[in-house]
């Protein structure tokens, strides 16, 4: 089957105030005058995501959350509804990065029912999976990876839009990026999971990769067999960095 469109993500992470919208205002503005081959869109901080989507209204960017609570509603302080986001404007959200994994304690379970609750409320999951140094180290990576695939996707998602970003937690702003065929190597076997677990639309699904993405690497990562787009931590806080990728795909 044919392949989605990529999708190059960024990832603003805790950065970003009111004046970093202009950086956003700017990839939009060039995104709309030459339309790429990739869609684009930006997840910044909470505070940002309703004031990004007026921004951006209209414009060729979308917007997303960077995590959201499995629940609808309740007494969960400082959380946020996946519904909460949609209502701000969000279309996406980011699940499952390893800075909620190895920070927060989120387990495959928790994040399969985040995954869900994205669904629930109309968003698209971006579901993160990845291995640790260590784990490389001691040739788990596949193991790894393919396990967090298996128990992070919840069977909801069959049939909807929803991405798997791979990031090896030792990359992710480090300036370390796998070889090429290693980052190959687990997006193949991604896909072979996803085929399993959905079927034909498995392997339509983007499979993005994430771990000090540049523009400097982009394009040579980019055309890996099975790489769908990209997951960009600091190099979409500015707008030139941002454009260079995305002109890669």
């Amino acid at each position: 089957m044919t392949a989605l469109r990529p999708l190059i993500a960024g990832n603003w992470k805790m950065n970003g105030l009111g004046s970093s919208l202009d950086e956003a205002r700017a990839v939009a503005a060039a995104v709309d005058a030459h339309p790429p081959g990739a869609r684009v869109a930006i997840c910044p901080p909470a505070t940002l995501v309703h004031r990004l989507a007026e921004a951006l209204g209209g414009m060729g960017v979308e917007v997303g959350g960077q995590d959201c609570r499995a629940e609808l509603a309740g007494a969960f302080t400082g959380d946020i509804a996946a519904e909460m986001l949609a209502d701000a404007g969000a279309t996406l959200v980011i699940l499952g990065h390893s800075e909620r994994r190895a920070g927060y304690g989120e387990s495959d379970a928790l994040v399969a029912a985040k995954a869900g609750a994205a669904h629930r409320a109309g968003l698209e999951p971006i579901v993160c999976v990845g291995e640790t140094l260590a784990e490389r180290e001691a040739g788990r990576t596949l193991a790894v990876v393919t396990g967090q695939v298996r128990g992070s996707l919840p069977e909801v998602l069959a049939g909807k839009p929803f991405a798997v970003a791979y990031e090896p937690v030792w990359a992710i702003g480090t300036g370390l990026t796998p070889t090429l065929e290693q980052i190959e190597e687990v997006h193949v076997a991604i896909r072979g999971v996803l085929a399993e677990m959905f079927g034909p639309h498995g392997q339509r699904v983007p499979i993005l990769y994430g771990g000090s993405v540049k523009p400097s690497n982009a394009a040579d990562i980019l055309r890996l067999r099975d790489v769908g787009g990209a997951l960009v931590g600091g190099a979409s806080l500015k707008a030139i960095d941002f454009l260079g990728i995305i002109g890669a795909a």
